[in-house]
């Protein structure tokens, strides 16, 4: 498994601390994750309530992490499945860059285009204050956006490409939402990783 090969990108974003570093993995290893991850994983699509009302989640869903450690969003409530050994060796590897240690991973299911995960900011009170986010991006690429608070700031878009890393540090998820918007565009599938620490 490559780590960095390349220097990451750091994104000049006032009260953010964002990285991204492409082809964090190989790409056969990232081929290899990925077609393991899409027919061996337990997806599911929740209803989420936004507004009050309830919809069907616009992609497919699946978490894993350590035991009695469930994680809730958008009025899910999600229990973890069991590591496996393929997502506790990633999970090992993406610890060993960030120097955190990571109790959680949600994984997302882009099917398509029409899917989708709206404006929010990863700031659940179990992750506790300033969280480590780190997102292992596989398959599709898709247009990652960050947008400020304040609306005093242009949105940063980042192509999230197969195999890449992007970690979100410090004080991002109290100044920032962020999204990946649908596209019109014929796009393939995507698994996104996002390991976390649940307090």
């Amino acid at each position: 498994m490559s780590l960095f090969e390349f220097s990451p990108v750091v994104f000049d974003l006032p009260d953010a601390d964002v990285q991204y570093h492409p082809n964090w993995l190989s790409a056969d290893v990232a081929n290899d994750c990925f077609n393991r991850l899409h027919a061996d994983t337990p997806w599911r699509q929740d209803d989420i309530t936004v507004f009050g009302r309830q919809h069907a989640q616009p992609r497919l869903t699946a978490l894993y992490g350590n035991e009695g450690k469930p994680y809730g969003y958008s009025g899910i409530v999600m229990q973890p499945n069991r590591w496996t050994p393929l997502l506790a060796h990633l999970k090992e590897q993406v610890e060993a860059v960030c120097g955190v240690h990571f109790t959680t991973v949600l994984l997302n299911c882009y099917r398509d285009g029409r899917d989708s995960n709206g404006w929010h900011a990863d700031n659940e009170k179990e992750l506790g204050r300033d969280p480590v986010i780190a997102s292992l991006s596989l398959g599709a690429a898709r247009s990652f956006h960050l947008r400020h608070n304040s609306g005093d700031y242009p949105t940063q878009k980042i192509l999230l490409e197969h195999g890449s890393l992007l970690l979100m540090r410090g004080a991002t998820q109290h100044h920032w939402k962020h999204q990946i918007p649908k596209t019109a565009k014929p796009v393939g599938p995507r698994i996104n990783l996002t390991f976390r620490t649940i307090k």
